[in-house]
């Protein structure tokens, strides 16, 4: 099964660069965004959309949805939840330790990464049971981060820059 992931477009926190798992709509980048995404997967081929129940994750999949697919909503693909770092800038924390899968330190998340990555390889061991060819999943950098250490390894345990950029796009084989 190919599985596309996506991350939504831009939302005002992402511009900002501070923490938030807020439920936040896309601002007029993002829009724009994720009507370029949609152009440049025009022609992709996929069964099914599943998203993050956010609103930036769902408003990025509809608009993306050229071939007016199902839109399935998993609470699994939603983003590690901040807990108490919520509206603090990014720069707050060591984005190394924050994104390590190794770490002990917490800074406040009321989910450390561990058990983000277990929710998120839960939703991927599911969908290995599922008779998709291929499947289009819009949801967030962390979410990505997640699928990058399912697909490819934890190594390291260095997730910081294994992420994707607002609207950007990779495919695995599952």
């Amino acid at each position: 099964m190919k599985v596309y992931i996506v991350r939504h477009g831009e939302v005002s926190h992402n511009a900002l660069k501070v923490y938030s798992n807020e439920n936040e709509d896309l601002n007029e980048n993002g829009i724009i965004q994720a009507k370029e995404l949609k152009r440049t997967i025009e022609d992709l081929d996929y069964d099914i959309i599943i998203s993050s129940p956010l609103i930036r994750a769902k408003h990025t999949s509809m608009i993306i949805n050229a071939k007016n697919k199902n839109i399935l909503i998993d609470n699994r693909l939603e983003e590690r939840n901040p807990g108490d770092l919520n509206g603090k800038p990014i720069s707050y924390t060591n984005r190394e330790e924050y994104w390590n899968y190794y770490t002990k330190i917490k800074y406040g998340t009321s989910e450390n990464i561990q058990d983000f990555f277990r929710r998120v390889y839960d939703f991927l061991d599911e969908l290995k049971t599922k008779n998709y060819k291929s499947v289009l999943i819009v949801a967030h950098s962390g979410v990505s981060k997640a699928f990058s250490g399912y697909f490819e390894g934890i190594k390291e345990g260095k997730f910081l820059n294994r992420g994707l950029k607002n609207c950007e796009i990779k495919i695995y084989e599952l």
